[in-house]
């Protein structure tokens, strides 16, 4: 989240897609109504997102994702709406999605926790390779900032290479996801558990792995100059050469990797969770127009 307006915005969409959860039960048009609104205002959430993706976290990734789904959502709505696609799966589990992520994203001793669990374990898997940061409170007040120090790309001494655990470094959204889905689902609690108990550890393990290597690669500088630096200026607005390791590790390689480990993670999934397949159906056909059977493959080969 980027200020207090688009945390509102976010509880009230959130609250838009529970009331519509909720009166799909006994109220189904009214609810269809209420899926309409809280899709637009979904549209408008990543827009306002968008920017501070692009201009300010100088994430391509999250601001391409954002960009894309403000018309993802507007459709979305008008399929809801027109009664081309009921989507009342989709529709539940994002509201679920909400409500486990936004409580550490808003709650100050929620975050706090969150953030600072993830960075000393970061802190215990560098010291496993012998490196040895200080740990520092950042601009969020937590103790949660690794400082390096070495020669800066112009030679002098005594340059601080800081990488700082904030709330998107904590995984807690992607597990929120994961939660959302598995919770949404209609399917027996047994394989809806035991999706949820492989998902949420590789997870919260894959992204300690995460902080540790862009914390250690900008520390370290492993990416500096050369070709890494003629990539990083040419995608990102800046001209830093101290922030080039930083970038290629995080914004490219970080993310890029987290968007595979997602997808396939996803494939295990459904072998537990045929039912998910509804779901992917539905972003599919959103995305593509087209239908596919995912659902119905994933049970065959769970049989």
């Amino acid at each position: 989240m980027v200020s207090a307006l688009t945390d509102a915005l976010a509880w009230v969409v959130v609250a838009a897609f529970a009331t519509s959860a909720v009166l799909q039960q006994d109220h189904r048009r009214y609810g269809r109504y209420v899926a309409v609104a809280a899709w637009t205002l979904f549209a408008a959430f990543w827009g306002l997102l968008a920017p501070y993706y692009f201009f300010e976290h100088l994430s391509i990734i999250e601001g391409v994702l954002s960009a894309v789904a403000v018309p993802a959502c507007l459709y979305t709505a008008y399929l809801v709406g027109t009664g081309k696609r009921q989507l009342e799966t989709l529709t539940r589990s994002i509201a679920i999605m909400g409500l486990l992520f936004l409580p550490f994203e808003t709650i100050e001793p929620a975050r706090r926790f969150a953030i600072t669990t993830v960075a000393e374990q970061a802190e215990w898997l560098m010291a496993q390779f012998g490196y040895y940061p200080p740990v520092v409170a950042g601009d969020h007040g937590y103790v949660a900032k690794f400082v390096f120090t070495g020669k800066s790309v112009t030679g002098e001494p005594g340059h601080r290479y800081t990488t700082t655990v904030l709330m998107a470094c904590t995984g807690i959204g992607s597990m929120s996801i994961v939660g959302g889905l598995a919770l949404a689902v209609k399917a027996p609690l047994k394989r809806r558990a035991q999706a949820v108990a492989v998902a949420l550890p590789v997870i919260y393990g894959l992204n300690v792995i995460r902080v540790a290597f862009i914390a250690v690669a900008h520390g370290e500088q492993w990416f500096r100059g050369g070709i890494y630096q003629t990539m990083a200026f040419a995608l990102f607005p800046t001209n830093d050469g101290n922030m080039v390791s930083y970038l290629f590790a995080d914004r490219m390689l970080a993310q890029s990797a987290s968007v595979v480990a997602l997808v396939a993670l996803t494939f295990v999934l459904l072998r537990i969770v045929p039912e998910l397949g509804g779901v992917v159906e539905d972003v599919a056909y959103i995305a593509t127009g087209n239908e596919y059977e995912i659902t119905e493959r994933f049970a065959r080969n769970n049989r």
